[in-house]
């Protein structure tokens, strides 16, 4: 079997993704993870930072200067600031880029609108890819977890992003039903804020609010001890920083309406299923894939709710991008589940 040389094997795979753009390089895997943050000079329009620099300074930037987060909800909020973005890693990533344009799978929402397609392929070419493909998410995610979707029975996937939770039932290459739900990591985060800002009358950011999910946040009484944490912020009846410390359970009350809706998404989807694809289901599973997927209990909580087998994926957090990079280093084996490019 023979290899193409270093420098022509540059296709490339990208998760777009509303928290975190995640870029896979044909031959060597996921080389780079960052927030999908850029911060803008507003008087100029100059990129300050992208990314994890970026991320530092939201809550902290002075007047002129603004962090924004272009993608919102699983879609394009901010075309021009997401194309420069995605120029911004593109480049980062593929520096031999006077050799050889690489061709490019991006990861989509299901779903979504045919102008997002088009928007998202026109950044693609715009940062500099020759060709440009797309794949939606929950295909790419069953594909980087590892999942048979080429064989003819049902598996169903739970991709619970930043700001959306997709849910896919795929068989035989294709996904049969699919439903998707804005809610994922970003609205478990303004849970938090908005319970902490009425039981405790106390003002704390977007990264506070993360942090604290992450330390103390289950969403099933028997998946974690009670694990308290501080929080700091500013109290609202003094205008003066204040600590206050926050248990497990009442993170749990603060996320229990987002978590419900992804239950619910489940469960529809579920009723929704041919009965010999629900059957396949029972024995096989629901992986949990995405980011969201390793907020403690949430397996334990679907398993009790819906009756079926859970289990997270191993790489839960980059299963689309691994997915969407399998596409990139087998275009012909993968090439139906692609939606090629049709550019006019």
């Amino acid at each position: 079997m023979t290899t193409r040389p270093a420098f022509l094997s540059r296709d490339m795979a990208v998760d777009l993704g509303t928290a975190n753009t995640l870029v896979y390089l044909r031959g060597r895997g996921i080389v780079l993870n960052e927030p999908s943050v850029v911060a803008l000079n507003t008087s100029t329009g100059r990129i300050v930072a992208v990314g994890t620099e970026a991320k530092q300074i939201i809550g902290r930037t002075p007047e002129g200067i603004t962090a924004v987060r272009p993608l919102k909800d699983g879609v394009i909020a901010d075309f021009e600031t997401t194309e420069r973005m995605l120029r911004y890693f593109v480049h980062k990533t593929h520096r031999r880029r006077h050799l050889a344009r690489p061709r490019l799978v991006v990861a989509v929402p299901s779903g979504v609108a045919p102008v997002e397609h088009r928007a998202v392929k026109e950044a693609g070419h715009r940062a500099g890819a020759r060709r440009v493909f797309v794949i939606e998410e929950p295909m790419a995610a069953a594909i980087g977890a590892g999942l048979p979707v080429h064989e003819p029975t049902g598996t169903m996937v739970v991709d619970i992003g930043g700001g959306t939770t997709q849910v896919a039932v795929i068989s035989m290459g294709g996904i049969v039903i699919s439903r998707s739900v804005r809610v994922g990591g970003d609205e478990l985060d303004e849970a938090i804020i908005a319970f902490v800002k009425k039981e405790h009358s106390l003002t704390v950011g977007e990264r506070t609010a993360e942090e604290l999910k992450k330390a103390v946040a289950s969403v099933h009484p028997a998946a974690t001890e009670e694990l308290r944490a501080e929080v700091r912020g500013r109290d609202l009846v003094s205008g003066l920083p204040k600590t206050v410390l926050l248990s497990a359970a009442q993170v749990r009350e603060a996320v229990e309406e987002p978590v419900c809706a992804i239950i619910d998404a489940v469960r529809a989807t579920l009723d929704r299923c041919p009965p010999e694809l629900a059957g396949d289901i029972m024995d096989r599973g629901i992986a949990l894939t995405g980011g969201g997927a390793l907020l403690r209990g949430l397996d334990e909580r679907l398993r009790h709710e819906t009756g079926m087998p859970v289990h997270v994926a191993e790489n839960a957090p980059d299963s689309v991008a691994v997915g969407a990079g399998t596409c990139a280093e087998n275009y012909e084996r993968l090439d139906r589940v692609l939606v090629p490019e049709r550019r006019r």
